[in-house]
């Protein structure tokens, strides 16, 4: 009895060593630094922080980074083929997209690759869905990781520097990111 107590109390503080070890890594991994305009801000993943900049390899094999569109109004777009809200939203995305870029606004799709069934479903959705922005494939799952994602979709709204103004889980349409990116300098 005693050795299975002792066992027992081991295992909890392993488990409570884990959890404090993976949260301190993320945050101090999301607390950096970054300077965007006259301020010094946080890197993170709540309203008001710089978003933490990634690169990732695009659907012809390129390497894109978050940060290639400092200057433009971004929606970072997390998503799946398998996902019903996440193939509701993108006609939206695709005519926002189309409507907007004018506008220096980018559509950023990133496909949450570790979950499809088959990667390759990917390139025929896309081709399917007559989707134009710019599709990445966070194949390691790190940038899901890094940014918390636990719903499809979800999309975050970067402003011209690279601040989170807005996040959404759940599918979003036209007029809501119109709404969004119109109530941002």
């Amino acid at each position: 009895m005693k050795k299975s107590m002792i066992a027992v109390l081991v295992l909890i503080g392993l488990v409570v060593y884990g959890g404090y070890d993976y949260f301190h890594k993320s945050s101090s991994e999301t607390g950096q630094i970054a300077e965007s305009g006259e301020a010094n801000l946080e890197t993170g993943i709540l309203k008001g922080q710089l978003a933490p900049d990634f690169a990732l390899t695009d659907l012809q094999g390129n390497t894109v980074h978050l940060s290639d569109f400092k200057g433009k109004k971004v929606l970072v777009n997390f998503w799946a083929t398998w996902c019903p809200p996440c193939r509701v939203e993108m006609p939206h995305m695709q005519k926002f997209y189309e409507d907007y870029q004018s506008k220096d606004v980018v559509i950023l799709g990133v496909n949450l690759t570790p979950t499809e069934e088959n990667p390759d479903n990917v390139q025929a959705f896309v081709k399917e869905q007559q989707l134009t922005f710019p599709i990445v494939l966070d194949k390691e799952g790190d940038v899901m990781q890094t940014y918390q994602v636990v719903a499809y979709p979800t999309t975050f709204l970067l402003d011209s520097d690279g601040v989170i103004r807005e996040k959404f889980q759940g599918a979003i349409n036209y007029d809501i990111m119109k709404e969004a990116v119109s109530n941002i300098k």
